[in-house]
């Protein structure tokens, strides 16, 4: 039986499967990049337009994405779901799926608003100035009010990539950074006639464009050819309770996964901010950059994910198990090359981001870190995604838990403070590496025997 196992792996991955996987992932990574836009514009329009507006804004956001996140993480449920009812061949209930899942979404967004309108103890441990934290808490109880729309888009985006239809993602992201371009522009400064509103300007911008992106989902799925047969919108149904558990029970590991990740960076941040100004600025540029890196190998397992899902439905279990790991040698050749560039421009990105030299030097040795776990990053993120395919959450949520939470945060603050060789901001990095290889390996276990398990079921054509 491992010999069957080993002669399935040892087969390169033909070319079908690549062209499938990477025909889904390249639109869902141009829409990743391009909805990263919406926080330079908030950065570039509210820099200048105040420098204390811009420091509630850097707090106030980054607490809203990390809400955000683990919100939409939850409705990430509907992925295998739908991934799973489309390979099955059972179209009607896809329709279903994403109407339960927008009652989520609004439930959440109720939840998750109700914590934003009131976020004084949300900002309290930044210490902020009270004019700026007034600030702050204004732009937060406006980018309340996105919240419905916000996650009911993740509910499109979840349903359309599991479909294997990225592309009008790509489309809606890039007409979304757009419009808050101009409409950012116009309400901060108070421009063409509007009120001059600051950062709170930028927040209401984003509810704007929020719901014109949600209304231009919802056309999609009533007039696109790619969405029509599903017939989201013929009827409509109250909540399914059972619906509803199913998507609780896989979504909530999936949120607080991605706020595990989120949170360990935030977290990392908060505690290098007593080494001092420049080791938190060159900390900032290499964590910018390792958000940056990571949108390919996250736009890889999402494409990967989407395809073990609906080989899973259509009981194709071979074919799963060629997916995920045709998923892994993509993810493996595109980190390779990574590493590459990385060590190549590492350091003209660090002096374009900064004109100090003791920030720059900062950034160009923790980017190195970058470069040293990238591969074993691909690994993990394609391994734990493949996982949900499968609609298994639970046990990569404890993986999490323990790499980036216990290992990553705990290691890294023994070896940055420790009495007898503190290695500072380094420390930090030196444990994220041992916490990525170590989520590597335990995933990558972990679907070997998933894969092996369901690999047992079936005739196998090899020898």
């Amino acid at each position: 039986m491992r010999r069957r196992l080993v002669c399935e792996l040892m087969i390169p991955a033909t070319s079908k499967l690549v062209r499938v996987i990477l025909g889904t992932a390249w639109p869902v990574l141009v829409a990743q990049l391009v909805s990263i836009g919406m926080m330079v514009v908030d950065t570039l329009v509210v820099g200048r337009y105040s420098t204390r507006h811009l420091a509630a804004v850097a707090v106030g956001s980054g607490i809203y994405v990390a809400l955000a996140m683990g919100l939409g993480g939850v409705l990430q449920a509907l992925a295998p779901v739908v991934g799973q009812s489309y390979g099955a061949g059972q179209t009607e209930k896809i329709g279903f799926a994403l109407r339960q899942g927008l009652w989520l979404a609004l439930a959440l967004a109720v939840g998750g608003g109700a914590l934003l309108a009131a976020p004084g103890w949300l900002l309290a441990p930044a210490h902020l100035e009270p004019d700026v934290e007034e600030i702050a808490v204004c732009y937060m109880r406006v980018l309340a009010l996105s919240l419905p729309a916000s996650l009911g888009y993740r509910a499109f985006h979840a349903t359309a990539t599991a479909l294997g239809q990225p592309h009008p993602l790509m489309v809606v992201a890039f007409l979304e950074t757009l419009g808050h371009a101009v409409l950012a522009s116009c309400l901060v400064g108070g421009r063409l006639g509007l009120p001059e509103l600051g950062a709170a300007g930028a927040a209401l911008s984003q509810v704007a464009v929020s719901f014109i992106s949600l209304a231009l989902c919802f056309w999609l799925l009533l007039k696109s050819p790619r969405f029509a047969p599903f017939r989201v919108f013929a009827h409509w149904e109250r909540p399914s309770w059972p619906v509803q558990k199913e998507f609780l029970r896989l979504g909530i590991p999936i949120g607080m996964s991605f706020l595990v990740e989120i949170s360990a960076f935030t977290l990392m941040a908060i505690f290098i901010a007593r080494l001092g100004a420049e080791t938190v600025g060159g900390h900032r540029i290499a964590a910018n950059l390792s958000a940056l890196v990571y949108m390919l190998p996250l736009a890889l397992a999402i494409a990967t994910a989407a395809q073990v899902a609906q080989s899973v439905g259509a009981g194709n279990e071979r074919q799963a198990r060629a997916y995920a790991f045709t998923g892994l040698k993509i993810a493996c050749v595109c980190a390779v090359s990574m590493v590459a560039v990385l060590l190549w421009l590492r350091a003209p990105i660090a002096w374009l981001a900064t004109d100090d030299p003791r920030v720059a030097e900062t950034a160009i040795a923790l980017a190195f870190y970058i470069a040293l776990y990238q591969f074993f990053d691909a690994v993990q993120t394609i391994a734990c995604f493949s996982l949900r395919g499968y609609k298994i959450s639970f046990v990569p949520l404890l993986v999490h838990l323990a790499c980036f939470w216990g290992l990553g945060l705990g290691l890294g603050y023994w070896l940055a403070f420790n009495d007898r060789a503190p290695q500072g901001a380094a420390g930090f990095w030196q444990a994220a590496v041992a916490s990525t290889v170590t989520a590597a390996l335990s995933f990558g276990g972990l679907l070997w025997r998933v894969t092996k398990r369901r690999a047992l079921r079936e005739p196998h054509p090899c020898p």
